[in-house]
């Protein structure tokens, strides 16, 4: 089955298009701070069309994905009792927990290894709001752990360009199904 192959030829067709750094940027504002799909799906796909734009592109997505921590933030200060219900029905209540936990531990470099983490960042803005952390820290945090893995992202797609698209496009449906695959079972290990 092709599914990842023809997600992946339509990702590219929308990463040529006149708009797509807008779409790009409101993806990673989402995703900061309610929306499940990370930016890279966008971002990768983007700078191999473009590479002479990968730093314009992973600055781009830093910021829109720092604002996208502030109103994650702001989620967490104001509505976590809103917001409570919606971790538990989408499952994220247990890494809530965890965030919350490393928070009192490590605080700003919490944030900042949440830009790396398998934890969604969401949780990580979240929780940050709804304990009352450190604003500055928490944007600086955020902006240096974001940016980095943005433009590490964007700069070894550049990098690579047609030969790591070649590699890519062979192997993407295997990979695809693979990841699915580690992503049920760690669900069911999780749950379990």
């Amino acid at each position: 089955m092709r599914v990842f192959s023809h997600l992946y030829e339509r990702v590219m067709a929308w990463s040529e298009h006149r708009h797509a750094p807008a779409y790009l940027g409101a993806l990673s504002f989402a995703e900061s701070s309610f929306f499940p799909v990370p930016p890279d799906v966008m971002l990768a796909p983007m700078v191999l069309a473009r590479p002479t734009r990968a730093s314009w592109l992973a600055g781009l997505t830093t910021i829109t994905s720092v604002l996208g921590g502030l109103a994650g933030f702001a989620i967490g200060v104001f509505g976590i009792d809103a917001v409570t219900p919606w971790l538990e029905r989408f499952g994220y209540m247990d890494e809530f927990q965890r965030a919350s936990e490393w928070f009192d531990a490590w605080g700003f470099w919490a944030v900042l290894a949440a830009g790396f983490s398998p934890i969604p960042y969401k949780v990580f803005t979240i929780s940050a709001g709804a304990l009352a952390m450190n604003l500055p820290v928490f944007a600086l945090a955020s902006l240096v752990g974001r940016g980095s893995r943005f433009y590490l992202v964007a700069f070894l797609v550049a990098w690579g360009g047609p030969r790591v698209e070649a590699s890519l496009k062979r192997y993407l449906d295997i990979i695809g199904w693979a990841l699915v695959a580690l992503l049920v079972v760690g669900y069911f290990l999780l749950r379990g």
